[in-house]
């Protein structure tokens, strides 16, 4: 039986790389065409989205926000700002109530600029950060701009110093870089004790799936990949109505398009990538407009002639 190309949401274990899941399901569904759409780092477990097939040429185009539910451990530093590391500072936490506290996590609300932790895949040079680090070279990292839409204290253990957060943020937000600022703001350490992802580029941990399940013939990988099309549904739609529309699409020739077909609605933005169909609500590609709205340009064509 042929595999169907969608995505597959895993929900990760404990000490697995996401290049390791990725290996295994290319085993698992004998397929070459697999890709996961942005690391988790071994530690963290949770939904690691993985793409099959053709909806690997898809990725970049879904959404980027991230969730986590993550614990903070004040009092504490590391080499890698996570429990993991090699501990190079401690420091007793303040005495503060929740509302305090809350009121400190407003620094990290919004935009914000952050400097990644060194053990990080951020390129230094052509090179990995972390590769410098675990060469014990000194160097610096450039902070770097990323959004926190939402930040929620769930819970704060003042006696064992763990804060227990939510966060919705943008790619490459690193929840580490917040353990440890925050731990200095409060005049204190911090570092990452536990994280968790909870939904990533528009999939969440209910329709995900152990990779184990489907070793052990639990449960069927096919019946869980989700369509190209549905991960795509943040993005608006064109479709073309007729064959001839469809042969140039699949050759790589510009739609002419009325300027009025999308503004009716407000937020558009003629910049930003269209998902095109056909009348049977068939995925054919991506494609933009151009300048003045008249023309829809092909950008990623399947089924290309």
């Amino acid at each position: 039986m042929e595999t169907k190309d969608g995505f597959l949401v895993i929900n990760k274990d404990k000490g697995c790389t996401s290049h390791d899941c990725v290996k295994q399901i290319r085993k698992l569904l004998n397929t070459k065409k697999v890709g996961h759409t942005g690391t988790l780092d071994p530690e963290v477990i949770g939904t690691l989205p993985i793409a099959i097939g053709s909806a690997t040429r898809f990725i970049q185009y879904l959404p980027q926000d991230k969730s986590y539910i993550g614990q903070i451990k004040l009092g504490m530093r590391t080499n890698t700002d996570d429990i993991h590391g090699e501990i190079i500072n401690q420091k007793s936490w303040p005495k503060i109530s929740a509302e305090k506290l809350d009121q400190y996590l407003d620094r990290f609300r919004g935009i914000i600029k952050q400097i990644p932790p060194k053990v990080s895949s951020v390129h230094i040079n052509g090179e990995r950060a972390y590769k410098k680090s675990f060469r014990n070279e000194i160097f610096e990292l450039s902070p770097r701009e990323v959004k926190i839409d939402e930040l929620t204290l769930i819970k704060w253990d003042q006696i064992n110093g763990i804060i227990e957060i939510k966060i919705k943020c943008s790619a490459g937000t690193y929840i580490r870089a917040i353990a440890r600022d925050l731990g200095e703001i409060l005049n204190s350490e911090g570092c990452l004790l536990q994280l968790k992802r909870i939904s990533a580029c528009g999939f969440d941990e209910q329709n995900s799936i152990k990779i184990s399940d489907i070793e052990k013939g639990k449960k069927n990988s096919k019946n869980f990949i989700i369509p190209t099309i549905s991960a795509l549904n943040h993005i608006p739609s064109f479709v073309l109505r007729n064959e001839e529309q469809i042969n140039f699409w699949q050759t790589g020739r510009a739609i002419q398009v009325d300027i009025n077909y999308f503004k009716e609605s407000k937020s558009f933005d003629y910049k930003k990538p269209i998902k095109v169909i056909d009348k049977k609500k068939s995925l054919l590609g991506i494609g933009f407009l151009n300048k003045d709205q008249s023309n829809l340009n092909p950008k990623l064509v399947l089924n290309a002639k």
